[in-house]
């Protein structure tokens, strides 16, 4: 039987048969894909094959084949930094959320997630949420890198989910498609996925004061199918974003704005710092390329990975691993 991944929570996997029935699933043995150094074998939106396994008092599945992807996002494995983890697979969007100060999405997490995205081949639209909150100064800021972003080329929406502004547009982005929400805990994710379909009832927390940072209510991945012919992989938030396998040369060309220009540099294997005749750098100074995404991208370039670890969410155990291995 053949069917689409809809949750995996490590061990078991909820698959949805092509018929529309949700079949229990595991894995039978050691699994894994060729080329690839995944902490999982097996993602949320991935196309399985499946055997019955009537032996048991309930009918499970085996999974015994992965169809090939069209893509997947990923992320760094939090304790094994040469491996990935997948998020999410066959995809259509990816709609990242941000909020300027609550939680504050930092240009340096966006572009990261970007730069992956790009790597991937997974188109990605920023969502600016709660802007019912925005007083005049985090409304100017929210404003400045919604310019910076669509100067660029990337579409970007302003939504308020409580007040419902902006979600016809975006269901309309969604009809017919499989998207996924991202961002970081408490960037209003559930509360989205509720506005957009209400009877989902999806849990939600409030952001604490103290550190205002988002309280994690998804533990692991979801895809849901909405009633007006859309598919939504919810997830958890994601605390840091790391960049995985990418060569240094490589990176700017996940840059569209660099990517357009790189080929005006005096060296091939320009990597837009200290050589001389760089289109990059004169771009820059002509203020044509944003100084936030330069400095997103030395950063990335330097390998700064330490501080943008990612946070598998609701694991003290793993989070305190995380800590230990700063």
């Amino acid at each position: 039987m053949t069917g689409t991944v809809y949750k995996s929570t490590g061990s078991w996997y909820t698959v949805k048969s092509n018929e529309g029935d949700f079949m229990e699933c595991r894995i039978k043995g050691k699994f894994r894909i060729k080329g690839i150094k995944s902490t999982n074998p097996i993602a949320v939106g991935d196309i399985v094959d499946y055997d019955l396994d009537e032996t048991s008092d309930t009918v499970t599945g085996t999974i015994h084949n992965i169809h090939d992807r069209k893509n997947y996002i990923v992320r760094k494995s939090v304790n094994l930094s040469h491996q990935m983890h997948i998020i999410a697979s066959n995809l259509d969007y990816v709609f990242l959320l941000i909020t300027v100060n609550n939680p504050p999405t930092t240009f340096n997490f966006i572009d990261r997630f970007l730069v992956t995205a790009e790597a991937y081949g997974i188109e990605t639209i920023l969502v600016f949420n709660k802007i019912d909150t925005l007083d005049d100064a985090t409304l100017d800021e929210q404003l400045y890198m919604q310019h910076v972003y669509q100067q660029i080329g990337y579409k970007c929406l302003r939504v308020s989910s409580t007040e419902g502004k902006g979600i016809e547009e975006l269901k309309e982005l969604m009809i017919g498609k499989t998207t996924m929400f991202s961002g970081h805990s408490g960037v209003g994710k559930s509360t989205l996925v509720n506005a957009l379909e209400p009877t989902l009832h999806l849990k939600t927390k409030t952001i604490s004061e103290q550190s205002m940072q988002g309280q994690h209510t998804t533990t692991f991945a979801e895809m849901y199918d909405l009633s007006f012919g859309a598919k939504i992989i919810d997830t958890p938030g994601i605390k840091g974003f790391g960049i995985v396998d990418m060569e240094k040369e490589e990176i700017s060309g996940y840059f569209p704005e660099f990517f357009k220009l790189k080929d005006q540099c005096k060296f091939n294997n320009c990597l837009h710092k200290e050589e001389p005749k760089c289109a990059i750098k004169e771009a820059l100074e002509k203020d044509e390329i944003s100084w936030t995404r330069y400095n997103s991208y030395l950063k990335i370039l330097e390998g700064d990975e330490d501080n943008y670890r990612t946070d598998i969410y609701n694991d003290d155990r793993i989070a305190s691993d995380a800590t230990r291995n700063k």
